[in-house]
Formats: structure tokens, sequence, C-alpha cells
């Protein structure tokens, strides 16, 4: 038997469908897996924001439409990148154990985001991360920054940058964990709806596949995953806006986590939600309408009428 994964062709994207290759063959031995590189739009244009192009879809759009003409039998995302509506006959069937969560900083000082100096060029592509960084210090200079995770260390390394705001769970699969000067608390940046989980993407209608995958499946990533992304579809949010959650499981109890922030930082909504794993998506909602009370839902709006998103 022949499974065939679609995948974009950067270097991060390619270790995880690697690496997702490789469990499968090692499971199956009958199974011969093959990469099936995809550039998406959001690989080809890489001089503008994505808040600017599109957001999300971007770097899963293509890999979709492979895997609805059948090119392709499963898609390796990063669940950063994946939109909280999926297209109609594609389904989300496994989650692998969730790497590193948090966002680093890496800075060529050594400093630390309290040490950085005032008037610290910080990179980073997030206006979740923006926000963040500008709720905490207001004075520091946050610049654009795009491009694989090679491109953006080649630049603060070139002097671009005083830092950057990079995903812990990419510099590590990398081999680039020693670059990390701060791991970022989640108290301190909540990351990425998805931000450090993989997600395995089928037709709905492939039986054979998704029973095949199922061993990858962690149910606490799930439900995290889950949790956060039923978080983001309440608040109706995307790249456009500074939106962050992050579910764990402790105590055999989830608690999720979430934030909506003004682009500048100036005002945040932050709040959590306690709830039973099974109940994941109900607890992602429930977060999402107490922030929504709580002034998110004016911070959301300013936001879509000011910048035209």
């Amino acid at each position: 038997m022949i499974l065939r994964i679609g995948t974009r062709g950067s270097k991060l994207a390619l270790w995880q469908s690697e690496w997702i290759k490789a469990q499968i063959e090692a499971a199956y031995p009958d199974v011969h897996v093959e990469l099936v590189r995809i550039k998406t739009t959001g690989d080809k244009i890489l001089d503008s924001p994505l808040s600017k192009i599109g957001g999300k879809g971007l770097f899963v759009k293509e890999i979709e439409e492979a895997l609805l003409s059948k090119r392709v039998d499963l898609a390796v995302h990063s669940m950063k990148d994946v939109p909280v509506e999926l297209p109609d006959r594609l389904s989300l069937c496994s989650y692998p154990k969730r790497h590193e969560p948090r966002d680093v900083l890496v800075s060529t000082s050594g400093a630390g985001l309290q040490e950085l100096p005032k008037g610290a060029r910080v990179g980073t592509s997030s206006l979740r991360r923006a926000a963040q960084l500008l709720h905490q210090r207001p004075d520091l200079q946050v610049l654009s920054l795009r491009g694989n995770v090679d491109t953006r260390l080649g630049k603060l390394d070139r002097g671009d940058f005083d830092a950057v705001i990079l995903a812990g769970a990419g510099l590590a699969r990398l081999g680039f964990a020693d670059r990390v000067t701060q791991y970022l608390d989640p108290e301190v940046m909540l990351p990425a709806i998805g931000q450090g989980a993989l997600g395995l993407e089928v037709r709905a209608d492939d039986t054979r596949t998704i029973e095949m995958l199922a061993f990858l499946n962690d149910i606490g990533t799930e439900a995290a995953v889950k949790a956060e992304r039923a978080f983001l579809k309440e608040l109706e949010g995307g790249c456009q806006v500074p939106i962050a959650a992050h579910a764990t499981i402790e105590d055999v109890r989830l608690r999720l986590r979430g934030m909506v922030a003004e682009l500048d930082g100036s005002k945040m909504v932050k709040s959590e939600a306690i709830g039973a794993p099974e109940q994941a998506h109900e607890v992602g909602i429930r977060l999402a309408r107490e922030l929504l009370e709580a002034g998110a839902a004016e911070i959301l709006q300013r936001i879509y009428r000011e910048e035209g998103f």
C-alpha cells in the first residue's frame, strides 16, 4: 500500500511530515509513505504580513485541494496554521502528542524580554505576539518579520533586529534549541491556537486511512486543541486579530486560558475556564463568551472597523 502525504516544502514542514512518515512505516511495515511537496500561497508571498494577505488558510488551501482531488491521502499541518472551518469532505482525524507550545525569544545580546534596552527592535510576523509584547513593553519597536526559521534567524544575525520571537516547537524540531534566549511562559505570552501541535487531515470518507492513523492520536492534545479552536471559532477571529489561547490537562481537568487584545497592546481582556476534557468544545465556547462580555466584543469590532479586515 502507498500512502501519499501532502506537505509544504519548508524544512519545518518536511521534518514534521518525515516524522509522521517514520511513525506510520514503523507501525505498518507493508505501507510505503511518499511525500508530495506542494507550494502554498503563503510560501509564495513573503513580503507582506499575513494579516494583510488573508491569514491562516494561505498555508493549507493548495494542500487541501490536493486531498480533495485525491492527489494525496493525508496532510500534516501545524495546527496553528489551520483555519477553524475545514472544507466539506475533509476532517482532522488524529492529533499527535503536542510538542513545546511556548513562544521563545532569541536575542543577539542574550537579554531576556524585560532586559531588552528601551527601543529595541523585535521582529515577529504575529499580531498576537506584537500586542502582548507591547502590552508589557510599549517602549519596544515591534517590526514585521516573515520567512522560514532559517531566514528569520539570519535576519537577526545580520543585525536587522535586536531580538525575534519564534515558536519554540519549530526551533526544537530543526535543531536550533540552543539559540533560545528565553522561553516565554504562557502567563507572559499566551501561544497561538494550536501552537506546538500537529493535525492530520484526511478525506472524511477515507475510513481506511482514518483507522490506520488512529494510533497517532493523543487524547490530551486532541482535547486541548479542540478547546482552543472552539474558543477562536466563537470569537470569529483569525490572523488579523490579536487572539490567543492555551489549554492544558491538569489533574484530569481541562484548563483553558484565553486573551483578546488591541493591536497596540493598550487594552487586553484575559480569563480562563475549567471543565472536563470530554467537554473541550463547550469549554472553549464558554470562555469566548465570557471574554466577549468583558470587553473583547468592543475590541474586535473596533479592529475590524478601523483596520478594514
